[in-house]
């Protein structure tokens, strides 16, 4: 074949001849014959188009028939395009996450035109194929696993709406994806053949770790009988918050959009904004005065407008709160609710403070308390929040105890707590159950039971002592992790790929569309997985190119069947948790020096 270079370099697609290396048949040694030549359009990153003749030579023994090894190694038969650009196509697409457009953009500009549903059906071919290899490569991934002393599988889904379950498995030691499957629904029947298949390839795991998904439970119970089995400690405080007090945070979330509190705080934000806008520099004489505790004299008359519309977004802002964790570690609508309740109660106490002796002035602060009142008087609203608020403490003794989702972590799901003891953390949990019992607040078929109930029940598959395992170098201890986070992040990065992607916040036609085996690409990123994936190979193209594309066809075409923004100054001083007390406390001020009230009035 005559040299490679850059496509953009041939004014026309050159004709590239290519033919087999053998001259007899393997098998008989008879003197191979020509029997045809065939000629087709070929894409490659290296050369650009070009048109490949090649000959085909036959055995007239065996009728065994020899086409150029060459040329297969450069792209698929009945393919135009080279496994180099499907390559090239499936990490743009997978790993950095570039849309069909601009990957489009980025072959135009190396003379390589191809269609935004090429890439599509190129990246689509990525995976079958990638997925191949990986299913071929098992038994040395099962003999890498198990010579450090084995593998734990961490089994965890994902889906959004009414669409299908992503289901994957993970071993946590290896880093590496073991196996993927989409699911109608966690159902035992469905998940009991994904495992069987993952023991069948790789054995069976030292532990597992997973939620408590009735599902799951059951198929693992079924498959891997005599291996121990973990549940996840976030899934597990997960679970035990939204037991306790979901359905007053329910309450809290249908009582604040029964109000309609959040569009009606919008609008007035909007309006005062105009007013703020037509005076320039108030934003940041305001900001100045709530940080030094004292407004300048000339912003007297406007600083009601800027304090209503900094508390608005003070309050806004509480439906931002929270640690990365989700409900019910992170409760935004709650905090929401009772800074809309502090806003009220400090604007009672300041709204008829006046200033410059104007009441005008203080016309914003009335027409928020006004849009508030009915908020702080819901009856229904203020029971759901002390109930709440009782109910939560005892949930984060628990989690304290448990030494998971911090309060005061900054890291959100990244956050693992991996380096406290086991058995202190189990002491903990023994101790806070034994302080819940004595409480006077437990009674028998209260929700504090029921929480007790379920501690119980899980208690030996929560705390997990070191495995000891045999290996080529002697013993060694393997601590199963106590969270399946490493699920979670996984899957909180596969998300946020197609979400940059697609532009498309919800992931549930995603999900209906995208191949099962797709967060296989994540093993990619592990050299140590890529080492046992090529072998002697140097590039994925080398290894794709050993694949029968038969069977890659026959599976590609089952796969077919198949807000106002908030000045900065404003952002500086909402940030501040005690805004409302700061604000009111400036306005009190004023109430203890008349004579300098006097002074400036005019």
């Amino acid at each position: 074949m005559v040299g490679m270079c850059c496509g953009s370099l041939f004014a026309a697609p050159p004709m590239i001849m290519f033919g087999p290396k053998e001259e007899r048949c393997p098998d008989c040694g008879v003197l191979l014959k020509a029997l045809k030549t065939r000629t087709r359009q070929v894409v490659t990153l290296h050369i650009g188009p070009f048109r490949a003749r090649e000959l085909v030579l036959v055995c007239d023994k065996c009728r065994r028939t020899f086409g150029s090894s060459e040329l297969s190694g450069l792209v698929a038969p009945s393919c135009n395009f080279g496994y180099d650009i499907m390559v090239y196509v499936g990490k743009a697409l997978f790993l950095r996450h570039r849309s069909a457009p601009e990957i489009c953009a980025k072959l135009k500009a190396i003379n390589i035109g191809i269609s935004e549903s090429e890439v599509g059906t190129l990246g689509k071919k990525f995976i079958i194929y990638l997925a191949a290899a990986h299913r071929q490569c098992a038994k040395k991934i099962s003999q890498s696993m198990h010579s450090r002393g084995g593998y734990i599988f961490h089994l965890d889904a994902t889906c959004e709406g009414s669409g299908p379950a992503l289901m994957s498995g993970l071993d946590s030691v290896s880093k590496i994806v073991l196996g993927n499957i989409k699911l109608p629904s966690e159902k035992t029947e469905e998940i009991v053949p994904f495992l069987k298949e993952i023991k069948k390839l790789f054995g069976a795991p030292l532990a597992l770790v997973h939620d408590m998904g009735p599902g799951i439970l059951k198929a693992v119970a079924e498959v891997f009988a005599d291996t121990p089995d973990f549940i996840c400690h976030y899934h597990f405080l997960r679970d035990i918050g939204n037991d306790l007090f979901r359905e007053e945070y329910d309450a809290i979330r249908k009582q604040l959009r029964k109000h309609g509190i959040t569009s009606k705080l919008r609008r007035r934000a909007k309006k005062l904004k105009q007013l703020i806008d037509d005076n320039p520099g108030l934003v940041t004489a305001f900001s100045s005065g709530v940080l030094d505790g004292k407004f300048k004299p000339e912003l007297l008359d406007l600083a009601p407008t800027a304090s209503a519309y900094s508390l608005i977004h003070w309050a806004l802002d509480g439906k931002n709160q929270g640690n990365g964790y989700g409900f019910p570690f992170d409760r935004p609508h709650l905090v929401f609710a009772q800074r809309l309740c502090l806003v009220y109660e400090k604007l009672e106490q300041t709204k008829n403070i006046h200033l410059r002796g104007q009441w005008h002035d203080n016309k914003p602060l009335h027409k928020l308390s006004s849009q508030l009142k009915p908020v702080f008087s819901d009856p229904v609203l203020q029971r759901a929040i002390r109930a709440i608020n009782s109910k939560i403490k005892a949930f984060d003794q628990l989690r304290d105890a448990m030494r998971i989702a911090p309060k005061s972590g900054t890291k959100g799901l990244n956050c693992d707590n991996m380096h406290t003891s086991i058995g202190a953390i189990e002491q903990s949990v023994v101790h806070f159950r034994q302080r819940l019992i004595n409480a006077a607040t437990y009674s028998p078929g209260s929700d504090y039971q029921q929480m007790i109930a379920q501690i119980d029940k899980y208690w030996n598959k929560l705390f997990a002592d070191p495995i000891i395992v045999d290996t080529p170098d002697g013993k060694i201890s393997i601590q199963p992790q106590r969270t399946n986070n490493i699920m979670e992040r996984f899957f909180r990065d596969l998300k946020r790929g197609y979400r940059r992607k697609s532009g498309n916040k919800s992931m549930s036609k995603t999900l209906q569309t995208m191949l099962a085996d797709t967060p296989l690409v994540k093993n990619m990123e592990n050299p140590e997985y890529m080492q046992l994936l090529l072998g002697k190979k140097t590039k994925v193209e080398q290894l794709f190119a050993d694949i029968d594309a038969k069977t890659v066809r026959k599976q590609l075409l089952q796969a077919q069947m198949n807000p106002e923004t908030v000045p900065a100054p404003i952002k500086k001083i909402i940030a501040r948790p005690g805004l409302p007390q700061i604000v009111a406390t400036i306005f009190h001020s004023y109430t203890q020096t008349p004579k300098s009230n006097r002074i400036l009035c005019p």
